[in-house]
């Protein structure tokens, strides 16, 4: 199977080596800074007698190489800056994955597409209204890292294990997601029977918080480790037809109330990518959020060009 990746930052090669790991045979690096890309791939084929795994991986700046992929990662675009919100990025990397998604459209029209790029709910609706793939063939990464961070921060909390710890994120892939603590829970418990609600409370800002944090720390670039793992469960679940229950931007069509719209929502994922959006029945305080973070994105939305 030929998986492509656009863009060979930390994000990329990141996810690239995750993905010789889990036994992919092709992988594609792809970025307009063709000696980042074949450096990277260069030291990815080193790995290859130290991991004991066979595979195939190229660096190049040529988008045609992408024909026959079944999936194309989308890592492209500006890295936040300390003080920068995603939601700043919006200008600075709507052109970048336009052109991205034009390639797409024209090269590879039967892939599936994983879109990794901030402001990411505006991108993934970005990169569906410019390919016009069925809306199931194009999904964020999003909340299902923001997933990760929650159960993370409930587990330095409460000083559990992860594996113990299931938790739901839903809306947007920024300041105005929602971590759902009702949805939330520890070997089947609530976790309201383990914190008060204002130590939940805490967490929830602290999980939104958190790709700010590292970016601060950091002092430049974001977050990749996190990143490239939450991808390649993406495409595990694909490549495997796992059927798993992950959270994506997804577009809405009806659900939830909402039409016209990518955003961060729980998804049965599988070979055809997202096989169904999974409704959550939201108390009225949890459905008043989930829509402001939809209008939210919908803010960015309208200032996008989306024409050809």
């Amino acid at each position: 199977m030929k998986i492509s990746i656009i863009g060979a930052g930390n994000v990329g090669g990141m996810t690239a080596l995750q993905l010789a790991q889990n036994r992919i045979n092709k992988i594609i690096l792809i970025d307009k800074l063709l000696g980042l890309a074949e450096g990277k791939a260069f030291d990815l084929e080193d790995v290859k007698a130290l991991l004991k795994l066979d595979y195939d991986i190229e660096g190049t700046d040529d988008f045609e190489s992408i024909r026959d992929s079944a999936i194309i990662i989308i890592t492209a675009g500006f890295p936040r800056q300390p003080g920068m919100t995603r939601e700043e990025l919006l200008n600075k990397n709507a052109t970048i994955v336009k052109e991205i998604a034009l390639n797409i459209k024209k090269f590879a029209p039967e892939s599936i597409v994983i879109v990794v790029t901030n402001p990411l709910d505006v991108m993934t609706y970005l990169v569906l209204k410019i390919t016009g793939f069925n809306p199931k063939r194009i999904l964020g990464m999003g909340i299902g890292l923001d997933t990760a961070r929650f159960i993370n921060l409930i587990s330095k909390k409460l000083n559990v294990s992860v594996l113990d710890i299931e938790a739901c994120v839903i809306g947007n892939h920024g300041e105005a997601m929602l971590p759902l603590s009702r949805f939330t829970n520890i070997k089947g418990i609530p976790l309201e029977e383990f914190l008060e609600e204002k130590d939940i409370e805490e967490l929830v800002k602290k999980t939104v918080e958190r790709g700010k944090e590292i970016v601060q720390r950091l002092g430049t670039g974001s977050a990749y480790f996190a990143p490239s793992l939450a991808i390649t469960s993406l495409v595990k679940a694909i490549v495997k037809d796992e059927k798993r229950i992950l959270g994506v931007s997804a577009y809405l069509d009806g659900q939830y109330g909402l039409k016209d719209i990518c955003i961060g929502v729980p998804c049965r994922i599988g070979k055809e990518g997202i096989e169904e959006i999974i409704q959550l029945e939201l108390n009225r305080k949890e459905r008043e959020s989930f829509l402001k973070s939809a209008e939210s994105i919908r803010t960015q939305i309208k200032s996008l060009d989306i024409n050809v």
